[in-house]
């Protein structure tokens, strides 16, 4: 099998990363997913791992967790969801993605399983938290680091029995499936806490925190609260780096540094470093001076991303009105007093209204247009319809390319222009802007 035969199979299976309007609570089964392991011989138990769910900040997250375990010396995995350009990027370990040829080659086990399944056939999904529980198991890794794709308490990757597990900040998402009050979306995301285990949670409001605490309760697992055990201290930006000092409970990291740009990345490095210092708890040797260097080396691409210059050109996935608020705040504190040219595309089953609101003050011109992935994809006119407010520059563009022309011809030298709303159409613009 090719790779592109491999990609082909992949399609084959219902991918709720694309579609629209479907039952969550029937969609979504842990019991398929453990038989799918267990046909493969259940490849997750043979690597150590960590499991991160949250709303928003999860991804980065778990990239600086990577990258710190990367630089302690650990053969480290990564799993994460959607990718922006390929879907190699889902899969890796240390810094080298699942190969076209290794991709192919765990076809062959995974279809086996597949077909015995014929009654109850897994997801897209799915399969490709089988394909990296696998791959991890095959090269050996002595650690992989897991973020959940919807929710978590159904989520595929809720088979693992982790070390730790971390929740990131719970926002207003996925309402009509997880949940219309925090209370409800924290409950899904608390879902990966197991009995007797280790949990880190970010700063979180209090309806969600109450929750988390609950289950920590009744599940008599350990809670870290960055805020709380975990403390941080801003210290300065440049425009490139963030500087900072982190206190844990069994180290002091002062000065760190790290590309990841915002304030809200100095909440997810505490996040990460709360998960290190769990494991050295447990007896994972990790010094601080791998701490600061997997911090300081952390990438994670289409967050903040700055793609371009002349104009200063920006990625970033803010897909709910949270993580809207945190891009605008970023922009506003690190990137200067520039006039913002906002192209922005929205799948329509997110908060279009929330993103709006918090994104158009920041602009003076605005591009609106939609990704590729037709069936989630809010049409541009239908995002139009939230702007209210009548001193904007509006234009619309069918496709993601398109945008980007009129972008530029919009903007200025000086000006920033800001990529945002679905990573679909960050995906996009980005592979765009890479090869230009």
């Amino acid at each position: 099998m090719t790779y592109q035969e491999a990609l082909q199979y992949l399609d084959s299976f219902t991918n709720y990363e694309k579609k629209d309007g479907y039952d969550y609570n029937a969609s979504f089964k842990l019991d398929r997913m453990r038989r799918l392991a267990g046909l493969l011989g259940n490849p997750q138990e043979s690597v150590k791992s960590i499991h991160v769910a949250g709303s928003k900040g999860k991804g980065s997250t778990c990239a600086i967790t990577h990258s710190i375990l990367k630089a302690a010396g650990f053969k480290t995995g990564l799993y994460t969801s959607p990718h922006l350009s390929t879907f190699r990027e889902r899969i890796r370990i240390n810094d080298t993605l699942i190969s076209e040829e290794e991709m192919a080659a765990l076809i062959g086990p995974v279809r086996t399983a597949v077909d015995g399944m014929a009654d109850d056939r897994p997801t897209f999904f799915e399969v490709c938290t089988a394909l990296a529980y696998l791959y991890f198991k095959e090269k050996r890794a002595e650690i992989a680091v897991y973020e959940t794709g919807l929710g978590g308490r159904l989520d595929a990757t809720n088979i693992l029995n982790p070390l730790v597990c971390a929740i990131t900040p719970i926002s207003y998402e996925h309402t009509d499936r997880l949940g219309n009050t925090l209370s409800r979306i924290a409950g899904e995301k608390a879902g990966i806490i197991k009995d007797n285990s280790s949990c880190v949670s970010a700063p979180q409001e209090k309806e969600a925190l109450r929750v988390i605490e609950d289950v920590c309760r009744s599940k008599k697992a350990r809670l870290l609260l960055v805020g709380r055990d975990i403390l941080f201290e801003e210290l300065a930006s440049d425009g490139n780096r963030e500087y900072f000092n982190i206190l844990g409970l069994f180290g002091e990291y002062p000065r760190l540094e790290t590309g990841l740009l915002g304030p809200h990345q100095i909440v997810n490095t505490s996040t990460a470093v709360g998960i290190v210092e769990i494991l050295k708890s447990k007896g994972v040797p990790i010094y601080n001076d791998a701490i600061r260097e997997g911090v300081a080396c952390a990438k994670w691409e289409g967050r903040l991303e700055i793609i371009g210059r002349d104009p200063l050109t920006v990625l970033d996935g803010a897909q709910n009105r949270a993580s809207a608020r945190a891009l605008a705040d970023a922009v506003r504190k690190r990137l200067g007093n520039k006039r913002v040219v906002l192209v922005l595309g929205v799948s329509k089953d997110k908060d279009i209204k929330g993103i709006t609101e918090e994104l158009l003050p920041l602009a003076y011109s605005v591009v609106i247009t939609k990704a590729r992935i037709a069936e989630r994809a809010a049409e541009p006119q239908a995002i139009k319809d939230f702007i209210t407010v009548k001193d904007k520059d509006v234009v619309m563009a069918s496709s993601v390319e398109e945008a980007l022309l009129k972008a530029r011809l919009a903007a200025k030298q000086e000006d920033l222009i800001l990529i945002t709303g679905s990573l679909f159409v960050v995906g996009e613009a980005r592979e765009l802007l890479t090869r230009s």
